[in-house]
């Protein structure tokens, strides 16, 4: 998808490179930051002065849907409708492309190294202090719906052991053969039940109690789509490779603008590449019609996720809460959709690491940001929105400096972000854990050791910093 120049397809381990990767964490320590309000009008909070935070998080959206011409495949009306009135981050990614690893970075701001969260089995402690935690202790008022998938003990004991069998000869399990399929007819437009149920909620609490605080809020939203859904046909540890939707979002597709990645050949595949399309059961024969509407599926359920933004979206409008509301779209990570001949996530190619990330709001420039950003900034982020004392030795950096129309008159200086982000990846369905450094002009992926396995380099060519790969 998209056009680009892939530099060296396996460039030599550095020991530069790799020491780099490993001692990127020190880099992110700074002492606490005492953080001044974003706001102080009379639009926000009437009694603190702070505005309220809504974030919405999907699973598997992925991020260039939000900006590239060539990914307009689909409308997306509330994302573009943030588009317009807020900014829009070009290039932020998810700081390990798997669920659990990826919401742990998140909800604590720190790596995933650091955390210790490896797969989807292992995530934060149950009683970590979250960014949540820290705005409802200075006043907001906090509310979650959907889902949160940050903690240790949820997925399956296969993804548990997984990661440490991935060297011998035999798979404890091999993904479900990626697969589109229909539902319903025409006016079948809630397809994905219990989303549309936790948005429900999301929005009838805007509407009933968060007009009647006092205090400011902080709501946060998590959706399953457009995660695919799960295939019973795959065992009883299934996987999720049915691309699901109805007949009234794969309508809206513009199915003359898909565009059908191209595949190398299994001999120039690199090594990693060939066991995970393997596990996730993609080495066999897909026709080009059967490439697309998978495709085609995915940019459906992202159209049904956008709808759900709407729900939000809609009732902050309705409410007046809109003008006193900073709103967060963003994913854990994003999906391959048949990129390199996989589905899923678990790479560092950008369909699988590039997450959406759209901020609007108050004083909020209406922009495109083209710097470097990941899922770690956003802990510090609204803790800066919110007023509250940033702890230090985060990983992640304060984005309100690039998002101020007068960032010099409402903000203290900053830290300004480096110019890299660190994502990595040691879970299942990939024989080697990996490392992405992400700058403003490279990509490089290393692999296990640095050494044993060819890392990869990669760079920008085209103006919106967009990488095919």
């Amino acid at each position: 998808m998209g056009t680009g120049r892939e530099i060296r397809k396996h460039a030599p381990a550095t020991k530069h490179l790799v020491a780099l990767v490993l001692l990127l964490p020190a880099f992110g320590i700074w002492g606490a930051v005492k953080a001044r309000p974003l706001l102080n009008t009379d639009d926000s909070c009437s009694s603190c002065g702070k505005p309220n935070v809504v974030i919405v998080m999907c699973d598997s959206f992925d991020g260039r849907l939000t900006f590239h011409p060539e990914n307009e495949t689909v409308p997306l009306p509330f994302l573009n409708f943030m588009r317009k009135h807020g900014s829009l981050f070009l290039n932020a990614y998810t700081n390990s492309p798997v669920c659990c690893p990826s919401r742990a970075a998140m909800w604590s701001g720190l790596f995933t190294h650091i955390t210790e969260s490896w797969n989807n089995f292992k995530g934060l402690d149950p009683n970590y202090t979250t960014w949540m935690d820290l705005m409802e202790k200075h006043g907001y008022y906090a509310q979650k719906y959907g889902k949160l998938d940050y903690t240790s003990g949820h997925h399956s004991l296969s993804n548990r052991v997984e990661a440490w069998t991935r060297n011998v000869d035999f798979l404890l399990q091999q993904e479900g053969r990626p697969v589109a399929e229909l539902i319903g007819n025409k006016s079948y437009v809630r397809v994905m039940q219990k989303d549309w149920e936790t948005a429900d909620e999301a929005a009838t609490w805007l509407r009933n109690k968060a007009t009647n605080l006092t205090q400011p809020f902080v709501l946060y939203l998590g959706l399953n789509l457009p995660h695919p859904y799960p295939s019973p046909s795959s065992g009883e540890n299934y996987g999720s490779s049915t691309f699901l939707t109805s007949p009234y979002w794969l309508q809206k597709v513009i199915y003359k603008a898909i565009k059908i990645p191209k595949w190398l050949p299994f001999s120039e595949i690199h090594s990693v590449d060939y066991y995970s399309s393997y596990t996730k059961n993609c080495t066999g024969k897909f026709t080009e019609i059967e490439i697309r509407d998978i495709r085609a599926h995915y940019y459906a359920m992202c159209a049904e996720t956008d709808a759900m933004l709407g729900e939000v979206i809609s009732a902050l409008n309705e409410t007046g809460l809109l003008r006193s509301t900073l709103v967060i779209f963003t994913a854990d990570h994003g999906e391959l959709a048949m990129e390199h001949r996989q589905f899923y996530k678990m790479s560092m190619y950008e369909a699988s690491s590039h997450i959406p990330l759209l901020i609007m709001g108050p004083n909020i420039k209406s922009q495109f940001i083209s710097n470097v950003v990941s899922l770690v900034d956003i802990y510090p982020t609204v803790l800066d929105i919110a007023g509250v004392s940033i702890p230090k030795n985060l990983s992640g950096y304060s984005l309100m400096p690039l998002l101020f129309k007068k960032a010099e008159d409402k903000i203290p200086s900053r830290k300004q972000h480096p110019t890299w982000i660190l994502s990595e990846f040691h879970g299942c369905n990939v024989n080697s854990s990996t490392y992405m450094l992400r700058t403003d002009k490279w990509k490089y992926i290393t692999y296990s050791d640095g050494h044993s396995v060819s890392p990869q380099l990669f760079a920008r060519t085209i103006t919106l910093l967009y990488y095919p790969h």
